[in-house]
C-alpha cells in the first residue's frame, strides 16, 4: 500500500488505521484485559473517506471484528479488498494455532469474509482454487514481491571460507511439522562431504533479552534446532542458530549463506504457499533447494535454478542433492546467477506494482458503471 501511493501520487492516497472501528482495551485489576466498545463519540472517520477498505488475514482483535469491520464497510457503500496469503479454511492439525481456528471458528469465518467481501487476492493458482468455491465477487491472484529497493536488499554478501558451503534455512514460528522433515539431513550430508566443508545456518529464533523470561517461542526453536541437527556429532558441531531480524533489515541474513533450503511438509496449507523463498534467496544470488510443495515449481528448476525434492521428502534424497551443490561451487553460483535473474525482473515490487493499481482501477470503474446503469433502471 505504501508502494502504491508513492508510485502514483497523484491517484492513490493511504491511510493505516489498526482500529477503524474503535474499540477499547480495559485493564483489569487482576491484570486480564477486557474488550470494550467504542465512546459514543467514536466516529469512523478513515472509514467514512476512503473508497476501499483494505484488511488483511484476521484483524488482531479477532475474528469477529473483522466480519463487522467488512460488514460496516459494505454498509457505507465501500470496495472492501480482503487479501491473504495463508489458507485460513483448512488448518493442518500439526499447526500451533489450529485448536485456536477449530474452538473460535476462524475458518468458517474466513469463508464469510470471502463470501462478502468485493475483491479477493491471494498469492498464487493452487491456493485461488480451493478458496473458489468461498468467493462471491472478484477472485485474483496478486503475487508476492519484494521491495528490493531497501537497503537489506542490496548489501554486500559475506564471502565464503574457502572449500566451504554454507547452507541456510530462514523461517518463522510455525514450521514445527515442517522441519521434522529434515531429521537427520544434516548428519547425512556432513558424512558425505565432511563437517569441515559444510555450515548450517537456521535463522529466525526469536531475540532474548537479558531480563526477559523464556517463553513458547523458545521451546518452538529448541525443537527446531533438535529435528535440524538431529545426529551431528558435539565434537563436530559445525551449525548455528541466529536470530530473527526486523522487516526493514529480513534480507541481511541472506548475505550470511550459499544455498537456502525449504523443506515443506506436504498439506493443503503449505501447497498454498507462495514462491516468497525464491524471491528472497534469488535476490542474493542463492540457488533454493526445496520441498515441491506450494508453487516453488514456478520457478524452480533442478539443475538450473535450484532443485525441488519430491514431496514426501525422503531423506535420501535431500542428502544426494545437498551433497552435489555443496560439492560443487561452479554449479551452486550458476544456479543462484540464473535465479536471481528472474527475481530481479519478475518479484521486484517496484517493476510490477502497477499491476496492483491496474486491478483497483478496472474494478472501481466496473463498479461505477453497474451503479449508473441500476440507477438509470431504477
Amino acid at each position: 500500500m505504501e508502494k502504491l501511493a508513492e508510485k502514483f501520487p497523484d491517484d492513490v492516497e493511504v491511510r493505516f488505521n489498526e482500529n477503524p472501528l474503535g474499540l477499547q482495551r480495559i485493564a483489569e485489576e487482576d491484570g486480564r484485559e477486557r474488550i470494550s466498545p467504542p465512546p459514543e463519540d467514536f466516529e469512523t472517520t478513515d472509514l467514512d473517506w476512503c473508497d476501499v477498505m483494505f484488511t488483511q488475514n484476521i484483524s488482531n482483535w479477532g475474528g469477529p471484528y473483522t466480519m463487522n469491520l467488512i460488514r460496516t464497510a459494505k454498509e457505507k457503500g465501500k470496495f472492501v479488498h480482503y487479501d491473504t496469503d495463508d489458507l485460513l479454511t483448512n488448518l493442518y492439525k500439526g499447526h500451533r494455532l489450529y485448536d485456536v481456528y477449530r474452538d473460535q471458528k476462524l475458518s468458517e469465518l474466513t469463508q464469510w469474509f470471502y463470501h462478502h467481501a468485493d475483491l479477493v487476492t491471494v498469492t498464487q493458482r493452487k491456493f485461488a482454487e480451493r478458496i473458489s468455491p468461498f468467493c462471491q465477487n472478484t477472485l485474483a491472484v496478486v503475487r508476492n514481491a519484494v521491495d528490493y529497493d531497501l537497503e537489506c536488499w542490496n548489501l554486500t554478501k559475506t564471502p565464503t571460507p574457502k572449500k566451504l558451503c554454507r547452507m541456510g534455512w530462514v523461517g518463522g514460528i510455525h514450521h514445527e511439522e515442517d522441519v521434522k522433515e529434515f531429521r537427520s539431513v544434516a548428519m547425512g550430508v556432513n558424512a558425505k562431504v565432511g563437517h569441515e566443508r559444510v555450515h548450517w545456518g537456521f535463522y529466525g529464533r526469536p531475540p532474548l533479552g537479558p531480563e526477559e523470561e523464556r517463553d513458547w517461542q523458545q521451546d518452538v526453536w529448541d525443537n527446531y534446532e533438535k529435528y535440524m541437527t538431529r545426529g551431528v556429532h558435539p565434537r563436530h558441531k559445525n551449525f548455528d542458530v541466529f536470530n530473527a531480524m526486523p522487516g526493514n533489515q529480513y534480507g541481511a541474513m541472506f548475505t550470511r549463506f550459499d544455498v537456502a533450503i525449504a523443506p515443506l511438509q506436504y498439506n493443503e496449507f503449505n501447497d498454498s504457499k507462495s514462491e516468497i523463498k525464491v524471491m528472497e534467496a534469488g535476490r542474493y544470488g542463492l540457488p533454493l533447494v526445496a520441498s515441491d510443495v506450494g508453487c516453488y515449481s514456478d520457478v524452480i528448476i533442478n539443475g538450473e535454478t535450484g532443485y525441488l525434492v519430491s514431496r514426501d521428502n525422503p531423506r535420501s534424497e535431500w542428502i544426494k542433492v545437498l551433497t552435489k551443490v555443496s560439492k560443487d561451487k561452479k554449479h551452486r553460483e550458476e544456479m543462484g546467477r540464473n535465479l536471481k535473474q528472474i527475481t530481479d525482473e519478475a518479484y521486484d515490487i517496484n517493476k510490477i506494482v502497477g499491476g496492483r493499481f491496474e486491478l483497483y482501477r478496472d474494478l472501481l470503474n466496473l463498479r461505477r458503471q453497474v451503479r449508473e446503469h441500476e440507477h438509470q433502471n431504477s
